[in-house]
């Protein structure tokens, strides 16, 4: 049982470049608007401290870990953030695995176990994602940015 992982990924929060450039551009607007006040007053001196607080936060963000996946045992471990539960797919109940997109839209929020028609889901950032459907027609929806080595791991982890 303590065999060693065959794939593992971590996906941070605050890593995806959308997010990341808006964060930015607020700041940047926080700091231009600081610049062209005529009287540096306590509402301008606000601006500053607000830009400097969205960097520091994006900074932070970009360490912390939403979740990671990791292939070993015939089964898929989904661990998330502190107060998540322990996700374990068996792989013997799965019939279908393949790769394909996340989602169609430009911005997906990060989501950790979420039921919605039939489907989990799984994600953090990128576009590709494994759709694995199990003997009930439950479908996973599992984004990685690995996800030819997520899928080659599966596959041989299937076949032993």
């Amino acid at each position: 049982m303590s065999e060693k992982a065959i794939f593992v990924e971590k996906q941070y929060l605050g890593r995806e470049f959308i997010p990341i450039t808006i964060r930015l551009v607020l700041a940047m607007f926080c700091f231009a608007a600081y610049f062209f006040t005529d009287e540096r007053e306590r509402n301008g001196d606000l601006l500053v401290v607000v830009g400097f607080a969205i960097i520091i936060i994006s900074i932070i963000m970009g360490f912390l870990l939403h979740f990671s996946t990791r292939v070993e045992n015939k089964s898929i471990r989904l661990n998330g953030l502190w107060t998540t539960r322990l996700v374990k797919i068996d792989l013997n109940g799965i019939v279908k695995v393949e790769k394909g997109i996340y989602s169609r839209y430009l911005f997906n929020n990060p989501v950790y176990n979420l039921h919605t028609k039939g489907t989990i889901r799984f994600y953090a950032a990128g576009n590709d994602a494994i759709h694995l459907t199990d003997r009930d027609g439950l479908q996973y929806i599992i984004g990685s940015q690995h996800a030819n080595e997520f899928l080659r791991a599966i596959k041989e982890e299937m076949a032993r």
